[in-house]
Formats: structure tokens, sequence, C-alpha cells
């Protein structure tokens, strides 16, 4: 059975009394986060509420952020304890926006800077990593550089050895059989 009862000596229209009666049953660890609630039509028939009243009241959790709902899936209660951290996001955030400017500013297209943040981010995991001691002497391989300077026919890449195996055969598949057209010919001629 849902806990609540309706307040009938009150002007509190019915869909702010659950709406609250809800947020409060969250906020004094009743519903834990990731507990699923009864379905809008299972709790308006349980509590026997109009189908539009409680939808209204869920809607109005989900946009304050108490519940998160999935279509298909049902509604659950989301993390609080993470929602306070929103003020430390939207200040990380903003240092991001600023980087990000910075870095265009310099003429950089966006693919270029999350490959830079990318390798920047790896750099210091591996460094904070082997300071720990968690990680022997050597060196990182950013496959992802390697291939953009493969593509850019950078020398000692072996960009140009690996196209022109492909060039050497007349390119496009002339006079390269593969594997299955070889064992095809062999069935064929047998």
């Amino acid at each position: 059975m849902f806990p609540f009862e309706i307040d009938e000596t009150t002007d509190v229209p019915l869909w702010v009394q659950l709406r609250q009666r809800i947020a409060y049953l969250i906020n004094s660890g009743y519903f834990k986060p990731g507990d699923k609630l009864p379905t809008v039509r299972g709790l308006a028939s349980e509590t026997s509420i109009n189908y539009n009243t409680v939808n209204k009241a869920y809607l109005s959790l989900v946009s304050d952020g108490y519940l998160e709902s999935t279509r298909g899936r049902g509604v659950f209660v989301t993390d609080i304890a993470r929602m306070v951290g929103t003020e430390q996001f939207e200040e990380v955030e903003g240092v991001l926006d600023d980087c990000i400017a910075s870095c265009r500013e310099l003429g950089m297209e966006y693919d270029d800077i999350e490959r830079a943040m990318s390798r920047k981010i790896k750099r210091l995991k591996y460094d904070e990593a082997q300071k720990l001691g968690e990680v022997p002497g050597g060196r990182i391989v950013d496959f992802e550089q390697s291939r953009m300077q493969a593509d850019m026919g950078a020398p000692g890449v072996g960009a140009e050895g690996s196209r022109a195996g492909a060039g050497a055969h007349g390119g496009a598949g002339e006079g390269v059989e593969t594997g299955a057209e070889t064992r095809a010919a062999q069935v064929k001629g047998a």
C-alpha cells in the first residue's frame, strides 16, 4: 500500500499534495535511489486518484530531479546526493568551455581539441601510475596519433609502403586474388 492520504481540509491541490508526499518519502529515505515507484496507472488505481493528477505529480518530480522516467521500464528514484554536486559540475563545465574557446582561438578544430585532451589525460594517468609504482618504465604509444600521421604521409611511419602495396597490383583489386577467390578457382578447375 502506497503511504499517502488525501488531506481534504487544505486548499493545496491534490497533485501538489501527492508530489510533496513523494518528495518527503524520498528525502526521508523511505524510497532509496534506484527504487522503482508504481506506474502512474497503478498508483492512480491504488490511491483512487485520477490518472492525470498522478501523472502531473510525477512529471513535476521528474522535472525537479527526484524521479527518472524511462518508457517501458517505469519510474525510478534518482540519486539526490549525486544531483547536489551539480554546482561543481557547472563550474567544471565553465572551465572546459574556457579551455575549448582558447583552443579554438589558437585555430584548433573540435576533433583536434578532443584528441589533445584525450592524450593529455592519458599522459597524466600514466605519470600518476608511474609515481605510484604501478607501471614499469616505458613509452605510451598513441595509435590514434600514429594512424593520423600515417594518413598524412609522415616520414618513418610507413604510410607509403602500405599504399604502395595496393597500387603495385593495379589498384582497386585488379589482378589481386583473395584467398576465397583462389579456392573458388581451384574448385572449378578440379
